[in-house]
């Protein structure tokens, strides 16, 4: 395993997935093709189209030159088997080189051919010739998504490789080799699925991320998927024209709020239960006055006379719903990860509680 061609196997496929799914420390490092071209490439604010016409004709060229990388690599690492010599190679790295040299030579063909005609025929054009007027071509098309892109007021988000853009006109998926376009009068959208993550990356709180399904309402314009996290889903609504529409079986957890206060009743579960005494009856929550109280603060995070929490002598007037949203009201919503560590106080006798300190009553 320490051998130099096992050694820069490894380290290149590494690099290679990288380069061709950038992760943040890539982007951090300037490591992608838009960083290392964008000398030629231009601009994204200033010409949206022409940007993503050449961005995405550069990228499939050097994507298609890692496995040339690699076996020019090889002739260093593996100088042994005589790679630099093609003729006098194994035969399974003669075939590779073929390979090698076919992608990049497929490739410049297909870009070749998309730059004709000042890049008519590359995808994202024919894209766009389909919404010109009969007395315009693509290029006017494009300089309306020019001018909507450079607004400050567009909707956008996702990661590099999977952007959704919204503009007053347009929706628009950036991806990897190249851009969905569809006008906004004339799509459908539908949330056709939904995932639920326990912790998202950025936060300790669970995230829904929304699968949204725009089709076209002519044949000819491709259909296409976009993703986005549910806490997005009100703002990417208020800049949509056309409404849009939920399968049966996906439920939209929009806000922080309801994300928190899932996690929240998930944890009060797994706490010690009180038991109320026979003597005790429950009243109704003075929270919404629509359910019985069904929470009661006992210390139990630690010994009784340790740590910041403090034990609360109220009977149960809560119920778990009002609990965790008065629990959320006192948290600061700039700093989400930090919520469920906190400690805030009892909200009839203000004695400091953890969510460790929420049991359910029995």
């Amino acid at each position: 395993m320490d051998s130099p061609e096992v050694t820069f196997t490894l380290a290149y496929l590494v690099f290679a997935v990288c380069f061709v799914f950038t992760p943040t420390e890539f982007h951090s490092a300037g490591l992608t093709v838009q960083n290392l071209l964008s000398g030629w490439l231009g601009s994204e604010d200033a010409a949206f189209v022409a940007y993503h016409l050449r961005r995405s004709a550069a990228t499939l060229l050097c994507h298609s030159l890692l496995p040339l990388g690699y076996y020019v690599g090889m002739c260093f690492a593996a100088s042994e088997k005589r790679l630099y010599s093609p003729g006098q190679a194994p035969e399974a790295w003669q075939l590779f080189l073929l390979l090698a040299l076919a992608l990049p030579s497929i490739a410049g063909i297909l870009v070749y051919h998309w730059s004709r005609d000042y890049w008519a025929r590359h995808p994202l054009a024919r894209t766009l010739a389909l919404y010109a007027l009969p007395q315009s071509d693509w290029r006017a098309v494009a300089t309306s998504i020019n001018t909507e892109f450079r607004r400050i007021d567009k909707f956008a988000t996702g990661a590099p490789g999977a952007r959704v853009i919204v503009t007053d006109t347009w929706v628009m998926k950036v991806t990897t080799y190249r851009v969905h376009v569809a006008q906004q009068q004339d799509v459908h959208l539908t949330v056709t699925a939904s995932q639920q993550h326990e912790l998202s990356p950025d936060s300790n709180l669970p995230v829904q991320l929304l699968t949204i399904r725009v089709a076209g309402a002519r044949p000819a314009i491709q259909a296409f998927d976009i993703r986005l996290n549910s806490t997005e889903y009100g703002e990417l609504c208020e800049k949509l024209r056309a409404p849009i529409r939920s399968a049966a079986n996906v439920v939209i957890r929009q806000s922080l709020g309801d994300l928190f206060l899932e996690t929240f009743a998930s944890l009060v579960e797994v706490n010690p239960a009180y038991s109320v005494p026979s003597s005790q009856e429950l009243e109704a929550c003075i929270g919404c006055m629509q359910t019985r109280a069904a929470v009661k603060l006992v210390k139990t995070c630690q010994e009784a006379a340790e740590g910041e929490c403090q034990q609360c002598y109220c009977r149960p007037m809560w119920c778990l719903t009002c609990m965790g949203k008065w629990f959320a009201s006192r948290q600061d919503p700039q700093h989400p990860d930090t919520w469920l560590a906190s400690r805030v106080p009892c909200p009839t006798c203000r004695a400091r509680f953890c969510i460790l300190d929420v049991c359910a009553v029995r």
